[in-house]
Parts: C-alpha cells; sequence; structure tokens
C-alpha cells in the first residue's frame, strides 16, 4: 500500500489580516478627523453666536485639545509600544466620543475646554501616528503603499464631514451635531478598532533600544535634522492655520457658513490629489528641494486665499491648492527622516521630528485667531502665514543636500 504524502495545509498569508487593518484604520482614522478635528471649523462661529463666547476663546479651547494630543503622544507610544494598537486605538475611540459627548452638552465654557482637553488625550491615540506605528510593523517593506493609501483616504475626512457637519447643524444645531457625530464615532470606531487590529504584537527588545542610541544621537546632534525639523514645522503651522481659520475668513467676506463649508471639504480633495502627485514629485526631486518646493506652493496658495475674496470658483480653486499642499506635506513627514538618514533608526527619530510638529499643529488654530484681532483681520494673518511658509523653503534648503545616512 503506497501512502501519498499530505499536502502541506497552506497558510492564511498576513497579508489578508494587514489588508484588513488598513481597511479598518482608513475607516477609523477618517471619522475619527472628521470628528474631532475638521467639525469644529464648520461649528465654531455657530456655537460662538449661539453661547455668547467669544470666538476666539473658543478657538484657543480647541487648539488646547491639540496641545493635549501632543503632550499625550509620548505617553500614547509608549502604552502603544507595550499593548499594541488594539488596545491603545480602542481605548481612545471610546474616550474620544465620551468627551464629544461633553462638548455637546457643556453648561460653561469651563466644561467646554475641560472637555475638549479630554478630547485632545483621545486624539493622540486615533490620529496618523499610532495608525503608521502599526502599519509599519505589520506591513514591513511594503509600508510605504500602505501608508499613502491611508492619507489618501484621511484626506477625504474634510471633504466628508465639513459638508455632513453644515447640514446637520442647519437641522439640529450645533449640540445635536456633535451628539450625532460622537455616535458615529462611538459605532465605527470602537468595533472596528476591536475586532480588526488583532495581529500579533511584540514589544521592542531593550537591547535593541540600547544599541542604536548612539547613532541616534549623531542624528540629533546634527544641525540638518533640527533644520528640517523647522522647516516642516513652518509648513505645518501654515497648513493647520489656514484649514481652521479658512472658514472665518470667508465669513468675514460675507460667504455663508454652506459655501465656507464647502471650501473646507475641497481641501480634502486637495489633499488627495496631492498624495497622488507625490511619488512622481519624489522621483525627480531629492528630499531636500521637494520640501522647498511644497512649503513655496502651500505659500502661494495661501496668498492666493488672503489676497482674492472672489470669485467663489476662485476661492475654492485656492482651496484646493492649500489642500495639496497639506496633503503633500502629510507624506514628506512620514518619509522625511527615511529619506535623509535611512530606516535602520526610524521610529525613534521620527518620533523626535514628530513632537514639535504636533504642537504646532496644535498652536496653529488657536495662534491664527488671536492674531486676527491684532492684525485686523483673517486676510493679513494669512499673509503672515504664506511669509513662515516662505522662511520654512529656505531653512530647507539651508539644511543642505543628503550626506549620507546615521551610521
Amino acid at each position: 500500500m503506497t501512502f501519498r504524502r499530505p499536502r502541506p495545509r497552506r497558510r492564511r498569508p498576513a497579508g489578508t489580516e494587514a489588508r484588513g487593518a488598513l481597511a479598518a484604520l482608513c475607516v477609523t482614522v477618517t471619522v475619527s478627523q472628521g470628528v474631532l478635528f475638521y467639525a469644529f471649523p464648520v461649528l465654531g462661529p455657530a456655537i460662538a453666536e449661539d453661547t455668547g463666547w467669544s470666538l476666539p476663546i473658543v478657538i484657543v479651547l480647541f487648539s488646547g485639545s491639540q496641545v493635549m494630543a501632543g503632550l499625550s503622544g509620548p505617553f500614547v507610544a509608549r502604552w502603544l509600544r507595550l499593548r499594541g494598537p488594539r488596545a491603545v486605538m480602542t481605548a481612545a475611540a471610546l474616550l474620544g466620543a465620551l468627551a464629544v459627548v461633553g462638548v455637546a452638552l457643556a453648561p460653561d465654557l469651563w466644561f467646554f475646554g475641560a472637555a475638549w482637553q479630554v478630547a485632545g488625550i483621545a486624539v493622540a491615540g486615533l490620529s496618523y501616528p499610532p495608525a503608521f506605528a502599526a502599519l509599519t510593523r505589520w506591513y514591513g517593506p511594503r509600508r510605504v503603499r500602505a501608508l499613502t493609501f491611508l492619507t489618501l483616504v484621511g484626506g477625504l475626512a474634510s471633504t466628508v464631514f465639513a459638508p455632513l457637519t453644515a447640514a446637520l447643524e442647519a437641522q439640529v444645531g450645533w449640540r445635536g451635531t456633535y451628539l450625532v457625530l460622537a455616535l458615529i464615532l462611538a459605532l465605527v470606531a470602537v468595533p472596528l478598532h476591536a475586532l480588526a487590529l488583532s495581529r500579533p504584537w511584540n514589544p521592542a527588545r531593550a537591547e535593541d533600544r540600547i544599541r542604536d542610541r548612539t547613532a541616534v544621537r549623531a542624528v540629533l546632534r546634527s544641525g540638518a535634522f533640527w533644520a528640517l525639523t523647522t522647516a516642516l514645522a513652518l509648513g505645518t503651522l501654515t497648513v493647520y492655520a489656514v484649514v481652521v481659520a479658512i472658514v472665518p475668513l470667508m465669513q468675514e467676506r460675507g460667504y455663508g457658513t454652506t459655501e465656507a463649508a464647502w471650501a473646507l471639504g475641497v481641501v480634502g480633495v486637495g489633499q488627495v490629489l496631492g498624495r497622488l502627485a507625490y511619488a512622481p514629485l519624489a522621483r525627480i526631486s531629492g528630499s531636500v528641494h521637494r520640501i522647498a518646493v511644497v512649503l513655496l506652493a502651500c505659500a502661494a496658495a495661501t496668498a492666493l486665499l488672503a489676497l482674492v475674496s472672489g470669485p467663489l470658483s476662485l476661492v475654492i480653486g485656492a482651496a484646493a491648492l492649500v489642500g495639496s499642499a497639506r496633503g503633500v506635506l502629510t507624506l514628506l513627514q512620514a518619509t522625511a527622516v527615511a529619506d535623509r538618514w535611512g530606516e535602520a533608526h526610524y521610529t525613534t527619530l521620527n518620533g523626535v521630528m514628530h513632537t514639535p510638529l504636533m504642537l504646532t499643529m496644535a498652536l496653529a488654530p488657536g495662534a491664527c485667531a488671536l492674531l486676527s484681532g491684532p492684525m485686523g483681520s483673517y486676510a493679513a494673518v494669512f499673509l503672515l502665514l504664506a511669509g513662515l511658509s516662505v522662511l520654512g523653503a529656505v531653512v530647507a534648503l539651508a539644511s543642505g543636500p543628503q550626506r549620507g545616512r546615521a551610521p
């Protein structure tokens, strides 16, 4: 009797679970950004009008939540290394939904501000950095395509949620809108994180961190690292301030909430187009010149928004250009370290670089609101922001050409 050797059982490819996690993160990051960030520029003026609170103060409190997100980032990263994205991002989604309910039901300005600070902690566990970390671990050499796809989909957050928020506000007011958005966040992000982010997660070994310390210190002592960080921070300040301030800018010029919301939504479309253009741009330019070109484009689009009040189609076009610059800037932030110093110490160096970038994102909305009073208008603030982007391009060029990778 002859026995046929049984065929080895085909293992389910690891990529199947990774693709499921990527699909889930595309949905949850988009929803999280829409609820916790892009809804506010639409609702901010309505909040101030309904409550009698000063709009600049309302924006500053919202900006404080982004500061809280930046300060919470290192703690979230440590928890992520120890427990993995499933626990971190599920808890963050639940906390974010509860915080948004608190914003909706706030009886006074103090409660409103406190609820936003809690929301900021949730943002640290729901934004791009933890999602990038998860996909980088699970996709390995194929991570760039996964990260690009995530940012492409995530770039539609404003396109979806700005008009949705405006429509809801017209029907149920700003408080009812935030209650609906909190429900969406809870029903979408919590179960998807709990069910789809289930791949194994092994904490990094202590000996690996010790071995990398010398190489990392050499990069952190270099002027090039901090020049690139400064350039990216100036660009980040510009694009994030513009996104939050575009609604009051347009209302300052006589446009209604609906037109302003659509302009904000077009920023999301521009982000998608910018990210689609990133790969061709990367093939024809070096990392330093690529950053300078993008920052100059951001400056030009921001200045156009400042100088042109109509027709609406031209304003919408300028908003799309700002979105394109922001879309490319997101991928620049994700790849700048690897492009300049290689992938060996990417996690540590990118974490250091992103701390000031996240704080800049946090401070941008409040800084723009506070400057609008002394400078007389949001248009004047936008011209200042355009100048900062030009300065960022100069700083990027001053960082010099690529001279090799970290040892």
